[in-house]
């Protein structure tokens, strides 16, 4: 049975528009990736690889759902496949070290989803 938070929360994903789900994406492999670099120092590794999964799967989905129309899109699938491979390392290797790397490549990925969301956000509401 899903409680309320569960319920609210599965609504608000559903009712995103897809700029802030992408900005969500973001947000989650940067979280999972920090979780896994806490599991790899706590030499919990079974932890460790299940959160590296959650990230190369949120990048994963990152990747497949970009508009190969676009200049950007070619780099953006270059970043993704940059991280994929080195989060797989992280995994192999359970080296913090990779994710100490990859961190701050997340991080601007959501700084820059996020500004691109208010821009766009602003648009469709004629600002």
């Amino acid at each position: 049975m899903i409680n309320a938070y569960q319920q609210y929360q599965q609504n608000y994903i559903l009712s995103a528009p897809p700029e802030k789900l992408v900005v969500m994406l973001c947000e989650g492999a940067l979280k999972f990736a920090r979780l896994a670099k806490r599991a790899i120092e706590e030499k919990n590794y079974a932890e460790a690889n299940n959160h590296l999964i959650r990230t190369q799967d949120i990048i994963m989905e990152l990747n497949a759902s970009l508009e190969m129309d676009y200049d950007i899109s070619k780099n953006l699938r270059s970043l993704y496949n940059f991280i994929y491979q080195r989060l797989v390392e992280a995994n192999i290797k359970k080296d913090g070290g990779v994710i100490d790397e990859i961190e701050p490549l997340l991080e601007d990925l959501k700084e820059t989803w996020q500004r691109a969301y208010i821009e766009v956000s602003g648009l469709k509401h004629g600002k």
